[in-house]
């Protein structure tokens, strides 16, 4: 079973800790260049949804396609959801990829798509087991979210805090008593859940965590996840851009 699937790719130019992060350089290419290109590899259509004019241009500068999208989403999902809207297209699948991550792997991207070939999954993303190499320091930082699945592969809870609990061990013991995985912030949906997951209100669990998938979960929705075992490089900040134009230069 074939689905038809739509990237498209949340870029705002207003950050915290990093204004501007879309056009930032990497190499030859702009960050979000990069991004469609990658991601072009594996879909037949990408369209960038912004709400700002200069990453517009510079979309139709290298002959991308972008939408003008509301400054006042509160998620890239929201933004997500309105561009589809606006853009009037049909598709099976709509990905929604990350702007910040320019190494994104088409094989993850196909990945999220393949599990749609199941008519029961509404919404898709992906995990990734973490290495026990890094130590339990970087397990506990709460910027890397965790996750834990059934057996069928669905997830059933993500967290900032280190989950499961491993009982009856010392915390330096963790690593070698059970596997962890982690979350990969890409997801996909079937069009009509995603019309449905924005209009939920914000749950008690996603207010606690600030995770807006323990939106979806509270709700009755289903995540399928798939393993990945691509290392992912976001970039949140300039140092994290210097990472990255140091990995691009090994490649």
């Amino acid at each position: 079973m074939s689905n038809q699937s739509i990237g498209i790719i949340p870029a705002r130019y207003a950050s915290s800790r990093f204004a501007g992060k879309p056009l930032a350089r990497l190499g030859s290419m702009t960050m979000i260049e990069r991004v469609v290109c990658q991601a072009s590899k594996a879909l037949d259509r990408v369209i960038v949804a912004t709400d700002d004019e200069r990453i517009a241009a510079e979309v139709a500068r290298f002959g991308g396609e972008a939408v003008m999208t509301s400054s006042s989403h509160r998620s890239g999902t929201d933004r997500v959801a309105e561009a589809y809207r606006l853009i009037g297209a049909k598709a099976d699948v709509i990905v929604n990829i990350q702007g910040d991550e320019p190494f994104v792997e088409p094989e993850q991207i196909k990945q999220l798509t393949e599990l749609f070939d199941n008519p029961a999954t509404d919404i898709a993303t992906l995990v990734r087991p973490f290495d026990p190499a890094r130590g339990f320091e970087a397990l506990f930082d709460p910027n890397l979210v965790k996750v834990v699945t059934a057996s069928d592969g669905k997830a059933l809870y993500f967290s900032r805090s280190i989950i499961p609990y491993v009982r009856g061990a010392e915390w330096k013991e963790w690593l070698d008593k059970t596997r962890f995985l982690t979350h990969v912030g890409m997801y996909a949906y079937r069009p009509e859940v995603l019309a449905e997951i924005v209009e939920l209100p914000q749950s008690p669990l996603e207010l606690a965590e600030s995770l807006e998938q323990l939106r979806w979960l509270q709700g009755g929705y289903s995540i399928a996840t798939a393993e990945t075992c691509f290392d992912n490089i976001g970039i949140d900040t300039p140092a994290d851009l210097e990472a990255a134009i140091a990995k691009l230069s090994q490649i």
